[in-house]
């Protein structure tokens, strides 16, 4: 087993040691783990470089962080496994109804404490290499490839798409703005011949090369180019909407997928090593990971790495949320954990979990493949919201990669929309300018979906621990006609004023891909190019309202005061014209009244048309979410969270 130790540098009781429900007191432990990994294990083969990589006494060694929250007594004896969000503990925030706080801490707080309440036994995982360090974000320290094991060898890409015109952007990803703020990948020579700097007017369009002479790796300071290898540099700035793409060697290669190594070998020591800190203490562990890291936890079961190296399950069921149907840059060289949009090996074929026929290439696979064959398949829920669906790549998971037809989920796989929401849980008040910095034309969604989540948690350790079946799987399909394309429902939204609809050219899509002659190495050639035709992409298909009909319903759309919908378009002023922006939906309120309505010429019925008082819709809301704990698709002590989110929103519109 890779963990060597675990060096515990505080242990205290949390909160005070205030009792909390069935959980009873718990006690908070951080820790450093000291891993050691066999590079020659077959179990380590599939992660890139790692032979390659500095060994000590024929072992390559890193470090990473850890944090428990340990009931007393054993809780539930259920282990809660996260791997953090871009460093950040956030299941406090998803599944305790905690604060929407973007700023990095080291606190733990406790929202209204249901998984406590619950008994579970909270575990987060340090994995991501680039987190910044010091400070209270959670990651690893990787081990390194020495240059001279680097050949073959290929450079980097890093991809930006300002919202405003910039001088000059640090080398690192910046897809979710200020909140990443992740570590400079410095450049390894500032006078790289070989360096290219490209531009493009979106995603796939085609690229234009920009005259080396214009460009420099260097930092704007006071409107001057001043040397530095963790800053690009472009005469006349970067310009608001477009896409730029660098292409460069950095001066370091971390084994990005060492943090796969750390994941397995931390979740299998905490439940099974007699060193645990959670001795005897565990039945049952699932694994979460939320948008990145679930992305990550689909490249885990594409590895097969859900059995240790003693070939034992290392969690028996994983929680998959807004991963959609794409990996990450999770396990190749120079990869960036935190890199989402950018076409790269995370964007690659099979999509499904069962063995299909790619179309392009002809080859047939399925990503849980190496899992079937390494054995210890768990049981998995994979949620998703509108938002993965709309930027083309969700559905691929239950389609036909060829022609879009719905295709059978295995059968311990169980799959949710949260039908009419975004990428992260909406908030009031209506805005339209986000955290990392971008500007929709409409307001950003504000549908809260965490009922939804807590409800699959619990759902899910039902079935793994007392094997009652979940309830069924419930998501945009062709057979009961509640699945369309994005251009079919754009056009049925085109006749709400004042709902601006993408452009169908320039809509985020999957392409099959070349990354060059290394690739099967994991080693790419950049940037990758397209190669044939987009793979399909069908989303929910919409009511008279413009809300979703193909998934579970939170109140929000079966007793609405908007449409809501998991795309909005880029603000004119940030350039990008018709392309929609990463992560976010829209809300577009009804009118208040009849009169409101005509004047608008808004198809929409209005509000005092839809409802005789605030009471009559309190009523409906809360018959609406008695139906989901029915279905169970919310726990039954979440009725009364689904009305005062919904009467929440009822309010905030009817006095905007």
């Amino acid at each position: 087993m890779a963990v060597e130790r675990i060096e515990i540098t505080q242990r205290e009781p949390y909160l005070d040691g205030k009792s909390l429900g069935a959980g009873g007191a718990y006690e908070r432990i951080d820790a450093v783990v000291h891993y050691a990994v066999d590079p020659l294990h077959p179990c380590n083969q599939p992660i890139a470089d790692i032979e390659l990589a500095t060994r000590v006494d024929g072992l390559v060694r890193l470090t990473g962080d850890l944090t428990l929250l340990v009931p007393e007594g054993g809780g539930n004896r259920s282990m809660l496994f996260e791997a953090p969000n871009r460093g950040n503990r956030v299941l406090n925030r998803m599944l305790n109804q905690g604060p929407v706080d973007l700023m990095p801490s080291a606190e733990i707080v406790p929202g209204d404490a249901f998984l406590m309440r619950h008994g579970w036994t909270l575990a987060w995982c340090g994995w991501q290499w680039d987190v910044p360090k010091p400070g209270p974000r959670m990651g690893i320290d990787p081990p390194l490839v020495p240059e001279s094991a680097l050949e073959p060898n290929a450079p980097m890409n890093y991809r930006v798409q300002p919202n405003e015109l910039t001088a000059s952007f640090p080398l690192t990803d910046h897809h979710v703005g200020s909140i990443g703020n992740h570590q400079l990948i410095a450049t390894k020579d500032l006078n790289d011949p070989d360096a290219k700097l490209m531009v493009r007017d979106h995603m796939y369009g085609d690229a234009e090369l920009i005259d080396r002479s214009k460009w420099r790796f260097a930092k704007d300071q006071s409107g001057e180019p001043v040397v530095d290898a963790e800053h690009v540099w472009l005469e006349g700035g970067f310009e608001p909407g477009k896409v730029y793409d660098l292409i460069y060697t950095p001066a370091k290669c971390p084994v990005a997928g060492a943090g796969l190594i750390a994941l397995r070998d931390l979740a299998a020591f905490l439940k099974y090593s007699e060193d645990s800190p959670l001795a005897g203490t565990i039945d049952h562990s699932i694994g979460e990971g939320i948008s990145q890291c679930g992305r990550l936890l689909r490249t885990f079961l594409d590895l097969g790495m859900n059995t240790d190296e003693q070939g034992r399950k290392v969690f028996d069921g994983l929680l998959v949320h807004i991963a959609g149907g794409r990996r990450g840059e999770f396990n190749h060289r120079y990869g960036q954990p935190s890199v989402q949009p950018t076409p790269t090996f995370g964007h690659l074929f099979p999509f499904a979990d069962d063995p299909q026929v790619d179309p392009h290439s002809k080859t047939e696979a399925g990503l849980l493949d190496r899992q079937k064959a390494n054995g210890n398949i768990p049981k998995i829920f994979y949620t998703d919201t509108s938002s993965e669906y709309w930027r083309g790549d969700a559905s691929l998971q239950h389609t036909s990669a060829a022609d879009g037809s719905d295709i059978k989920l295995p059968e311990n796989v169980r799959r949710y929309l949260f039908a009419g929401t975004q990428h992260v849980s909406g908030l009031l008040p209506l805005a339209s300018v986000s955290a990392f910095g971008s500007h929709g034309s409409n307001y950003f969604n504000i549908v809260d979906y965490r009922p939804l989540y807590r409800g699959a948690v619990m759902n899910l350790l039902a079935w793994v621990k007392d094997v009652i079946e979940p309830p069924p799987s419930c998501y945009p399909m062709s057979a009961d006609r509640t699945a369309a394309t994005r251009e079919d429902v754009s056009e049925k939204l085109d006749g709400i004023p004042g709902l601006t609809t993408p452009r169908p050219a320039v809509l985020p899509s999957i392409y099959p891909l070349d990354l060059g002659e290394h690739a099967e190495d994991l080693i790419g050639t950049f940037p990758a190019r397209k190669i044939g035709s987009a793979y399909p992409c069908r989303v929910s298909d919409v009511d008279d309202d413009g809300n979703e009909i193909g998934g579970v319903r939170m109140p929000d759309m079966t007793v609405p005061v908007a449409t809501h919908t998991g795309f909005n378009v880029r603000h004119p002023t940030t350039g990008g014209e018709g392309q929609i922006l990463e992560y976010v939906g829209l809300t577009l309120p009804f009118a208040k009244t009849a009169a409101e309505r005509e004047s608008n010429g808004d198809p929409r019925p209005s509000m005092e048309e839809r409802y005789s008082s605030r009471a009559d819709y309190l009523a409906k809301v809360k018959a609406a979410a008695q139906e989901l704990a029915q279905q169970r698709y919310i726990v039954e002590e979440d009725i009364e969270l689904c009305v005062t989110i919904a009467v929440e929103r009822y309010d905030g519109l009817m006095q905007s």
